[in-house]
């Protein structure tokens, strides 16, 4: 790999880092749609909804994090995803992930609508599912 055609990304949910390396590129969805960063992305920074962010390690490893929103930002070759709640689609299970859908989606119809923490919880549960399918 030519020097300078790596990005270094750091994954980084509210109480630790999930997920720091090298990586070729890094796909993230955000209120405007998704984006593909490479090296040498002009700087930006955006708002993403809950969702799985995939990144390609510099060896070729497909990473997928999943992400309940947050913000992305890209400068000087680095890329922060920065989330309430981030975990690795490889500690998922994609059965498992579907049951929490199921009852945060029941708790959530459920709940006032200004439960904030039923509709948090029914975010997470739905980018975990994301995140699971993208890893399978």
């Amino acid at each position: 790999m030519a020097e300078g055609a790596a990005l270094h990304v750091e994954v980084v949910s509210a109480d630790h880092v999930v997920w720091s390396g090298e990586a070729t590129l890094v796909v993230a969805r955000t209120v405007e749609g998704d984006i593909g960063i490479m090296a040498n992305h002009s700087p930006m920074f955006s708002v993403m909804v809950p969702n799985g962010v995939e990144i390609v390690s510099t060896d070729g490893e497909r990473i997928v994090v999943a992400v309940d929103g947050g913000f992305v930002s890209v400068a000087g070759g680095r890329v922060s995803i920065l989330s309430e709640y981030a975990t690795l689609a490889s500690e998922l299970s994609l059965p498992d992930a579907e049951k929490r859908l199921q009852r945060a989606a029941s708790a959530w119809s459920d709940a006032d609508e200004s439960d904030e923490d039923a509709r948090k919880e029914f975010e997470r549960a739905e980018a975990e599912v994301k995140a699971a399918r993208k890893a399978s």
